[in-house]
């Protein structure tokens, strides 16, 4: 199976029809929402909107994409784009980094440069990784996705066929949060074999979108905050759930014709979900968001993104085998304060084959754009005793 070269570019016309819409945005009537109660507040996204329109220079960051190595390929008549940058060290791990939703590739690109040149970025040679990092299937430049039913655990084939029919590896690592946790978990539930060990910044079963999160008293005294935490987010932040798990397309069709709809759904979650205490521009700067809205919007990869949640509740995981622990390859927890759902230790020793768990001061659920350093400090630790 081959893999090709792939330049991002996006039309002038895309631009140009872009700015238009942008300058014509009509936002809706809003009343005593400063505190984002109601959702996302009208006068930030407002601001938002016209740096977009007129401030910010896609060609910029696109030609900071492509100073990476992208490719892409199809796997299964399913269109994957990546990237694949090789390690500059003795013997670099290959490991397979996936995102989530409203995530891109892109989330993970501050920690290209330390994991494959490490001893530019104050590591030594030997922590070497090469990279990949892949759209997901309907998301960014992994399109036109025209094949429904493709969900996380469907992916995980995907990336087994990509990692070594097509890269060549016979073993390789893996790591991931959000939808690239549950990725990454099933990679290591079905292909134990076949993986070095699996690093998770978000620890959930597969079973999330079928099954039950542990109860209360399934957390130690000090972790109960924990348990919170969850009831917090599932009763308060988990509406955009219920809408993409049933009725993408509508949603869809909506997002796809307004950059100023499309921008409030997305922005509100990256302000709410991350460790911003209710300020975004603390974790992502405006150029940081209107990246990952650029993304979605150009490639129009919104609906097919939310697919992803349909289909997983439609055709809902089914275990490989009944051992355990459920995931048995070596596994290493990063646990960041903010998470959204943050499950006990207990039960973490129980569902993986847990070898390092680091409980982290700060971050929240985009863990790759908000403690980047912190991350890469983590995945070394847990990989070197796999280099030995």
């Amino acid at each position: 199976m081959k893999y090709e070269t792939f330049n991002i570019h996006v039309p002038e016309s895309d631009l140009i029809d872009l700015r238009h819409r942008l300058k014509r945005t009509r936002l809706a009537p809003e009343i005593a929402n400063e505190t984002w109660e109601y959702g996302t507040n009208g006068t930030y996204l407002r601001n938002l909107l016209e740096y977009w329109e007129v401030g910010y220079d896609w060609r910029k960051h696109e030609t900071h994409m492509n100073s990476f190595d992208n490719f892409k390929t199809i796997i299964q008549e399913i269109p994957i784009h990546f990237i694949y940058q090789r390690g500059k060290g003795p013997n670099p791990i290959p490991l397979i980094l996936s995102h989530g939703w409203p995530w891109t590739f892109w989330d993970w690109h501050k920690t290209i440069g330390p994991l494959t040149d490490p001893t530019s970025y104050g590591g030594e040679a030997k922590d070497a990784f090469d990279v990949v990092i892949p759209s997901l299937p309907g998301y960014g430049f992994s399109n036109p996705l025209k094949t429904s039913g493709i969900n996380f655990w469907q992916t995980a084939d995907l990336w087994v066929t990509l990692m070594r029919d097509i890269l060549g590896y016979d073993k390789f690592a893996a790591g991931g949060g959000d939808w690239g946790a549950l990725i990454t978990s099933q990679l290591g539930h079905k292909y134990a074999e076949h993986l070095i060990g699996t690093y998770l910044h978000l620890t959930i079963p597969l079973d999330i979108f079928s099954g039950d999160l542990p109860p209360e008293d399934a957390y130690a005294p000090e972790e109960v905050w924990k348990f919170k935490r969850n009831e917090n987010f599932f009763l308060k932040e988990s509406g955009y759930s219920g809408i993409q798990a049933t009725k993408p397309q509508t949603l869809a069709f909506a997002l796809n014709d307004s950059p100023a709809g499309l921008c409030s759904w997305i922005l509100e979650k990256r302000r709410s979900w991350s460790d911003s205490k209710g300020d975004v521009e603390t974790r992502f700067s405006k150029d940081d968001l209107l990246t990952t809205m650029s993304i979605y919007w150009f490639t129009q990869s919104f609906g097919t993104s939310a697919r992803y949640y349909y289909e997983c509740l439609h055709n809902p995981w089914k275990p490989s085998h009944s051992r355990t622990p459920v995931v048995e390859s070596p596994t290493g927890v990063a646990v960041f304060k903010e998470e959204v759902v943050l499950m006990p230790r207990k039960w973490a020793d129980d569902y993986y084959n847990l070898q390092h768990w680091t409980e982290m001061n700060s971050g929240g659920h985009f863990a790759p754009m908000e403690e980047p350093e912190a991350l890469v400090r983590d995945i070394r630790k847990f990989f070197e005793t796999f280099r030995r």
